[in-house]
């Protein structure tokens, strides 16, 4: 859990779960995080293996972000504490369920 743990690495896997997205696609998605967070968390989740940064020689710089086959396989996890999580607020009364 050490490496998808954290305010901001789930969120940022769980927002690449379905597609390819670009830095400010990201910052865009999450506007409670900064930019230093954001960086950071990429850095440490391409590091572990988890996201895959692909960097196109274009002027201005495209950069995408991706999942890799260990980021999709942590979507499961994400995803079965999201579920309990979900039940969890419906059994206290908690009706805010997305």
């Amino acid at each position: 859990m050490d490496k998808i743990g954290g305010t901001w690495k789930m969120p940022i896997l769980w927002r690449l779960k379905d597609k390819t997205m670009r830095y400010n696609e990201l910052m865009k998605s999450m506007p409670k995080i900064t930019h230093k967070m954001l960086t950071t968390s990429l850095r440490d989740l391409e590091k572990d293996g988890f996201v895959f940064r692909n960097v196109y020689p274009v002027v201005p710089p495209k950069v995408e972000y991706s999942l890799t086959e260990r980021g999709k396989e942590a979507i499961k996890i994400i995803d079965y504490i999201r579920n309990y999580g979900i039940s969890l607020m419906k059994e206290y009364g908690i009706n805010d369920v997305n």
